[in-house]
């Protein structure tokens, strides 16, 4: 019977050694399938990152577009409005400047009335 006994232990160590190999295993595929899953996911994070990237580019530049236009017509329209005021100064140049000569020059004395 001890012999029975002795290969029972044997036998059950053995079954021991391979569950312990396949425990390994199956410990070894889940960390593998882990980080695989981790790469496959950052992956998949960068590409949206540059589709996002990309999208946000060509709105950026279609509405920049639209607002450097508007720019570019606003200045050109201060640019009138300028030319228009300094038309206007130059005409009434003359006029304002013998009007105030005639001030300053033509002094009309008045009594002082207390």
């Amino acid at each position: 019977m001890s012999a029975q006994n002795s290969e029972g232990i044997t036998t059950l160590l053995e079954a021991e050694k391979e569950a312990s190999k396949i425990v390994q295993k199956a410990r070894e595929y889940r960390t593998k399938r882990v980080r695989e899953a981790r790469d496959e996911a950052k992956k998949e994070i960068e590409a949206y990152r540059a589709q996002k990237e990309a999208e946000f580019k060509k709105f950026e530049s279609e509405h920049s577009q639209g607002n450097k236009q508007a720019e570019e017509e606003a200045d050109k329209e201060a640019d009138v409005k300028i030319k228009e005021i300094k038309e206007a100064g130059k005409k009434s140049q003359d006029q304002v400047v013998k009007d105030l000569l005639s001030a300053v020059f033509d002094v009309k004395p008045e009594p002082a009335s207390d």
